[in-house]
């Protein structure tokens, strides 16, 4: 009867949800979690309702809930974690964030999301030599994004290696010359 209710729950949510009835899903949504307190899909969207009216420290709650109760032979369980790490981030919360965005990598070494998420966080503690090699990591899982090489770049100016930074800027004006404008403009390199 239980996952009955729990489907047509996540159905009358989805349509909550369609038409901007945020707080009629959360009542959907806490009815899931009333009888399965680890219902992951309830938590991972209660805490999306929760981010978006500005109950950040809830949705943070939420998203810890569903990464600690998906065990980590389930499909998603790099993305849950990753998401834990990304909001984590953005919450100023780095030790945080990099154990989740660790978790994730230690699920999927391949998620090349949370490599960028693990290069920012570290980035931001101004640990320069570890965000370089998780960037590595990500231009290497996604070449053609220019994201990665621009702060794989910028990391290389921190660290006092403009040579490698200004090979960086030469690979961009390849394939995203705005990327490798902007650095020209921010560095001074590779004009």
């Amino acid at each position: 009867m239980n996952a009955f209710q729990n489907a047509f729950d996540q159905l009358a949510v989805r349509a909550c949800v369609l038409f901007g009835l945020d707080d009629a899903a959360i009542e959907r949504l806490n009815g899931i979690l009333d009888r399965d307190p680890s219902h992951q899909y309830a938590l991972a969207t209660r805490a999306q309702l929760r981010i978006k009216s500005g109950h950040t420290d809830a949705a943070l709650a939420d998203l810890q809930r569903a990464a600690d109760a998906t065990p980590d032979t389930a499909h998603n369980a790099s993305h849950v974690w990753y998401n834990l790490g990304y909001m984590l981030s953005e919450n100023k919360r780095l030790a945080d964030a990099e154990i989740a965005f660790r978790k994730s990598l230690a699920i999927n070494p391949k998620l090349d999301l949370s490599w960028y998420g693990l290069a920012l966080v570290l980035i931001q503690q101004r640990r320069f030599d570890e965000a370089a090699d998780a960037l590595k990591h990500n231009t290497k899982l996604q070449p053609m994004s220019p994201y990665g090489w621009y702060q794989l770049a910028r990391v290389h100016v921190d660290r006092n290696a403009p040579e490698e930074a200004e090979i960086i800027i030469r690979h961009l004006k390849g394939f995203e010359p705005k990327f490798a404008a902007q650095l020209v403009r921010e560095t001074g390199l590779g004009s």
